[in-house]
């Protein structure tokens, strides 16, 4: 009898395990994602020229953009499933798992190399921030479904 309740229970079990992870991999994904678009949002107007080159800003935005973008693990905050909920992500990240993974490393790999650059005035700036914002456009062009 003990047995048979636990050949029942193991389905429960099993999706009670995995629909807390999916939840916390999507709320963990949309906060970095706010924290990375906070930072970006920092900078813009340095960017636009609305407001003066400051390297110490441009450092630390920099600085941060490439912490956030190396926490950025894929099985962790993309898992199967975490496309359902108030999300935008594209069934694409998983039917196209590895081109999605690629994207994200050369994100990561090009974030690295801005913040590691520590541009000294704005047209430095604008080379090293303009390839990470490529991966971004290009990720969201093709990974992610545009809000209405």
């Amino acid at each position: 009898m003990n047995r048979l309740i636990s050949f029942a229970a193991a389905p429960l079990l099993a999706i009670a395990l995995i629909a807390p992870a999916s939840a916390d991999a999507l709320a963990d994904r949309q906060a970095l994602m706010k924290d990375q678009g906070k930072t970006v949002g920092s900078i813009t107007p340095i960017i636009k020229g609305e407001k003066p080159y400051d390297a110490d800003a441009v450092k630390a935005a920099l600085t941060h953009l490439n912490e956030d973008a190396q926490k950025i693990d894929v099985a962790t905050l993309f898992p199967a499933g975490s496309d359902q909920g108030k999300t935008t992500v594209s069934p694409k990240i998983w039917e196209d798992n590895a081109g999605f993974v690629a994207a994200v490393a050369k994100y990561k790999k090009d974030a690295a190399a801005a913040a590691e650059a520590n541009p000294k005035d704005l047209d430095s700036f604008k080379v090293v921030f303009n390839q990470v914002a490529e991966n971004c456009a290009s990720c969201h062009k093709a990974f992610r479904i545009k809000k209405d």
